[in-house]
């Protein structure tokens, strides 16, 4: 692996990190772009690459708001295949993919992030004791709400994005070259 791309997850989990801390956090609704940072990483690099920025990032951002707690890789799981599932699509479409492939791609993995994240909730609160009837099915239509913007967004985002940085950052345009023979 290029040190140029061990260096770029390494800003892009920091980047998660950030965002995630910089997040809308309305209790049960937590509006934050932390998982573009792992899509684009994904994106670039492959599978490997989106589960580690998305575990780094994540970790970094757990510990530092919330600590350790029973939950702690619970909430870092979602990210983490979000990542995975993100690289293996780009690297299966030898990391070129139409706009239209990237909005697929960041809705399927924004409703997954989504989905894992409220059955988390819905543990974590069964766990500590703050579950009331009604506390998950009450914010479903809002969440889903945030999560089909934040898709959409970034699905739109992404190729000008991906596009940049294959052009600016990385050499000679190949982002992704050295996974593309494995």
């Amino acid at each position: 692996m290029k040190t140029r791309q061990l260096a770029m997850d390494a800003v892009l989990a920091a980047m998660c990190a950030a965002l995630g801390a910089l997040a809308i956090d309305l209790n049960s609704i937590k509006i934050t772009l932390e998982s573009f940072p792992i899509l684009l990483g994904a994106l670039l690099f492959g599978p490997l690459d989106g589960l580690a920025i998305g575990f780094i990032g994540t970790v970094l951002y757990q510990l530092l708001r919330y600590g350790v707690s029973v939950t702690t890789l619970l909430w870092i799981l979602p990210y983490c295949l979000a990542g995975l599932l993100a690289g293996w699509y780009s690297k299966r479409h030898a990391f070129h993919l139409s706009a239209g492939q990237s909005v697929l791609i960041a809705v399927l993995t924004e409703v997954l992030v989504t989905v894992l994240n409220t059955d988390v909730m819905y543990l974590d609160a069964r766990i500590y004791g703050y579950w009331f009837k009604g506390f998950i099915s009450a914010m479903l239509l809002p969440r889903f709400a945030v999560c089909g913007l934040k898709a959409t967004v970034f699905g739109l985002v992404l190729p000008k994005v991906l596009a940049s940085v294959r052009r600016y950052a990385l050499p000679l345009g190949g982002a992704g070259k050295e996974n593309r023979s494995a």
